[in-house]
């Protein structure tokens, strides 16, 4: 099946305004990265692959190129500081959410930035306030086969194939993924 996150092939499916401003990359270090600080609010960076992708305490996230949605979105919430690590579980029912809406499956959030399935990790979130915004970076395992995942980790790893027993169309997922945000945050701020 044809897998594409490339501009042309996500821009006409979106419904909101997250992603409309929107970059991809065949491989980077981190789509953490590659936000400037100037970015508007609901920019994404997508990268099929990263090569020094990254979780919570600096833990490494390992995703085979072309297997996983690897996304980045810039947010400037107009919220005190205090409330800005509210945004983690924003993103992770998000993530949930749009996982439950394509698959069926019920991902378990894991506090505070992890979702499994079943036990094992399918989903991490990473939220990084810095210079007036918060860069929210989202890793899911959509396509990575049994045999490719991730053995010398914290907590054992699986992945949306494995679970489901077909592939997904990471596109379809970043949509979903995207709107749920979108919705989500907007509630947030306005709580």
């Amino acid at each position: 099946m044809p897998d594409s996150l490339e501009r042309e092939t996500v821009l006409p499916r979106l419904h909101g305004h997250f992603g409309r401003d929107y970059t991809y990359v065949e491989s980077t270090a981190s789509t953490q990265l590659l936000l400037p600080p100037e970015a508007a609010e609901g920019t994404v960076v997508v990268a099929d692959e990263q090569t020094e992708g990254r979780g919570r305490l600096g833990r490494r996230w390992f995703a085979p190129r072309g297997t996983s949605l690897l996304c980045s979105i810039q947010l400037r919430p107009a919220v005190s500081g205090e409330r800005l690590p509210e945004l983690t579980g924003v993103a992770a029912r998000a993530c949930a959410e749009a996982i439950a809406a394509l698959t069926g499956l019920e991902p378990e959030l894991k506090f505070p930035n992890d979702l499994l399935l079943g036990g094992r990790k399918v989903a991490g979130i990473l939220a990084e306030a810095r210079e007036g915004r918060v860069v929210l970076g989202i890793g899911i395992n959509v396509n990575v086969p049994e045999d490719e995942l991730p053995t010398e980790v914290d907590r054992p790893a699986t992945s949306l194939l494995v679970e489901t027993g077909r592939e997904l169309e990471r596109a379809g997922l970043l949509v979903e993924l995207l709107e749920r945000l979108e919705r989500r945050y907007g509630a947030w701020l306005n709580a």
